[in-house]
């Protein structure tokens, strides 16, 4: 029995070479996916010119569309995305856009020239144009058609589109991502605004990209609460959020790894414990979250400075920037935010939450009083 001696170095090499060899398939399957998608999106955007032209100038009648993707189904056994519902969503892809890739709106006459001999060509044409950046068309490239297709049906500007393709070509969105940020309209959230960043932060760059990072308000809506009632102090929201990290993280924002909740910090012998501990690759700092039931007060930002020094002391590596904290709350006023903050040593800001089970404002008085529904039952 032959017996094989494998050294440390010799096993070193071979753990980096596996590491090499997957980042290596990643990056071709990243590659990969890019290329589908842009030999897609550019398919049905051409595919969607012609539908166009044919279907909204009277060439064809009632039900073509649903007999073409019946053809094609016959022609091409086991072929998807050509459905009826599918081929009239790349006839919109393509009017939704075609001011931008064609720059400016097409004649009659142009469309009718889509003739059956130069269809070829129209299929297998390339989406150039001088309206979107080289960036903005690389993005635009990149995203697969269900990501373009949901994009469309709940946005109308093109800035507001680019801003969620670009989101989405980035950040490697699924659907399931992309639809969460629209449904809670993540292009019209503004960024934080209650923190003292401007003053100490002196990196320009990472100011800015500190202020983009936060939100002034979040929505929790995957916390499960009863009766609010039981929020007599900040643990069981505490126990929900990290009961359900990832959609956390997902509503932070994908740059955050969660490093642990009451994260012990030992100063001069007495113990002090972060609610919330992240780290932020982008900003790289640490990120110290406190969760509060009801509205800010002052104290607050007394508390956390305490928390983000002993952080920079005892935890924060040489090569990182310094710990970064945000207070989530019920309610704040900017004006107490500022005063509190304003002779503080620590970068750190205010932010607000929301739980599932409460009501936009403009609903509140929609619906009955409670006491009110007894009374009439």
């Amino acid at each position: 029995m032959e017996i094989i001696n494998t050294s440390q170095s010799e096993c070193s090499d071979i753990l980096y070479a596996a590491k090499a060899i997957k980042s290596a398939i990643i990056e071709s399957r990243y590659i990969t996916a890019k290329l589908v998608n842009k030999e897609i999106v550019t398919l049905y955007y051409n595919i969607g010119r012609f539908i166009s032209a044919r279907s909204r100038l009277g060439h064809w009648g009632t039900n073509a569309i649903s007999r073409l993707s019946a053809l094609l189904c016959q022609e091409l056994p086991g072929l998807r995305g050509f459905s009826e519902s599918n081929i009239k969503n790349m006839r919109i892809f393509f009017e939704e856009w075609q001011n931008v890739f064609e720059n400016r709106q097409l004649p009659t006459a142009d469309l009718v020239a889509v003739d059956n001999a130069d269809f070829e060509n129209v299929i297998n044409r390339q989406l150039t144009t001088a309206d979107l950046t080289a960036q903005e068309m690389a993005d635009f490239l990149s995203v697969a058609f269900t990501h373009h297709r949901e994009i469309i049906r709940k946005t109308d500007t093109l800035k507001e589109r680019l801003f969620y393709i670009h989101k989405c070509a980035s950040e490697f969105w699924p659907v399931k991502r992309l639809l969460k940020a629209l449904n809670e309209n993540l292009f019209e959230s503004k960024d934080i605004t209650s923190t003292n960043f401007p003053a100490l932060i002196d990196s320009e760059i990472l100011r800015r990209r500190a202020l983009q990072s936060f939100k002034d308000n979040y929505v929790f809506d995957f916390v499960e609460i009863e009766d609010e009632e039981d929020l007599i102090d900040e643990k069981i929201l505490e126990a929900e959020i990290v009961r359900n990290i990832k959609n956390f993280i997902m509503a932070f924002g994908q740059d955050f790894a969660f490093m642990g909740n009451q994260y012990r910090l030992n100063v001069d012998g007495q113990d002090y414990f972060i609610d919330l501990l992240f780290y932020h690759r982008g900003l790289r700092c640490l990120v110290a979250i406190e969760l509060k039931r009801g509205a800010f007060k002052a104290p607050y930002a007394g508390q956390l400075n305490l928390y983000l020094s002993a952080l920079d002391e005892y935890v924060r590596h040489p090569d990182e920037n310094p710990s970064i904290g945000i207070i989530l709350c019920k309610e704040k006023s900017d004006k107490t935010v500022e005063f509190a903050f304003r002779n503080m040593t620590s970068p750190m800001g205010v932010a607000t939450y929301t739980l599932r089970k409460e009501l936009p404002e403009e609903y509140k008085n929609a619906l009955p009083n409670p006491d009110d529904l007894k009374q009439l039952l």
